[in-house]
């Protein structure tokens, strides 16, 4: 079973803390195995550590972070320049032997005290992002994003970025369906603007509970392979394309056709991930007029090819039968 190590430092902060623990927690393999072993430490020999309000008992020690295949480092209210002890020393030899290390929000200030980020490309939460850019000047900070993955080492920033990171990582380890239902039970929104594409998958897209739009929503959503105009779904709503176009913007925060299109690429993405369909089947499936427009806008939103997405986050379904990029 894959562990998971989160070190608690004095003063963290306590959504930092419980968001990787229930995020890892909730993961649950297709058998219904639960997918991660998550362990919270500290460095300190009573164990205790103050979260503001309240001081939690971490039951592990640095010893766990030698036995952690992913260790993650919370913020914590104050970032020190320099870790407790043995600290820098734990987290250098764990990557040293392949072990991935995340943080989170100003945690980047822990991660970079190691010198692990040096040369790297990094995140944290934008208020914040100045001051490690100064304190720590051999990393590129990048405040536009909502979490930053260079392999073994990745960056998130503040709050509920946090999540974001946790199920693109449990995607990574387990797929679309491990980390699709991981979100469900974190009640995480579909797509979230920050500058960076998100990849995970839900059943529907995000709507306010009784929305007005959720029938058309779902109605698009499963209609999506269609050559789909403003004016029919405006049709199918039972109103005006202004009125559409107003509703979508209070309850979605995008247009139709934006909209349409994302749930597009989310489509394409459940099929890459899961069939041996080529690109231009997927391009068809999907609602695209060509393979070439399939391409375009995938690499607009996600980031990368539908080839490299593919690699990426392929399940094995099918490996090897007819893949084209």
């Amino acid at each position: 079973m894959h562990t998971v190590a989160v070190l608690a430092l004095d003063g963290v902060i306590p959504f930092d803390l419980s968001a990787p623990i229930d995020a890892f927690g909730w993961a649950r393999l297709p058998d219904g195995r639960e997918a991660y072993r998550v362990r919270v430490c500290s460095p300190y020999p009573s164990g205790e550590v103050s979260a503001g309000a309240f001081t939690v008992r971490a039951p592990y020690g640095l010893e766990a972070l030698a036995e952690a295949d992913t260790i993650i480092l919370p913020g914590v209210r104050e970032p020190p320049e320099r870790l407790p002890d043995g600290v820098t020393e734990a987290l250098r030899a764990a990557a040293e032997n392949g072990t991935r290390i995340a943080s989170i929000c100003v945690g980047a200030f822990l991660f970079a005290a190691t010198g692990l980020l040096d040369g790297l490309r990094a995140t944290t939460h934008w208020i914040a992002a100045r001051d490690l850019a100064e304190r720590y000047p051999r990393i590129t900070v990048d405040a536009n994003v909502l979490y930053v993955d260079n392999g073994r080492f990745l960056t998130s920033a503040g709050a509920a970025a946090a999540l974001d990171m946790c199920l693109h990582m449990i995607r990574k380890d387990h797929g679309s369906a491990v980390a699709a239902q991981a979100a469900r039970m974190s009640v995480m929104p579909l797509e979230r603007e920050g500058g960076q594409a998100q990849f995970i998958v839900h059943d529907l897209p995000p709507a306010p509970s009784g929305a007005t739009l959720e029938p058309v929503l779902r109605w698009m959503e499963e209609h999506c392979d269609r050559d789909l105009t403003l004016d029919e779904i405006a049709a199918h709503a039972g109103m005006s394309t202004r009125t559409l176009n107003r509703r979508f913007r209070e309850q979605a925060g995008t247009t139709p056709l934006q909209w349409l299109h994302r749930a597009r690429v989310r489509r394409a993405q459940y099929l890459l991930e899961t069939t041996a369909h080529p690109v231009e089947r997927i391009a068809a499936q999907t609602g695209f007029g060509s393979p070439t427009a399939f391409r375009e806008r995938f690499r607009r939103v996600v980031g990368t090819s539908p080839q490299g997405y593919r690699r990426a986050f392929r399940s094995g379904v099918g490996a090897g039968a007819g893949v084209a990029g």
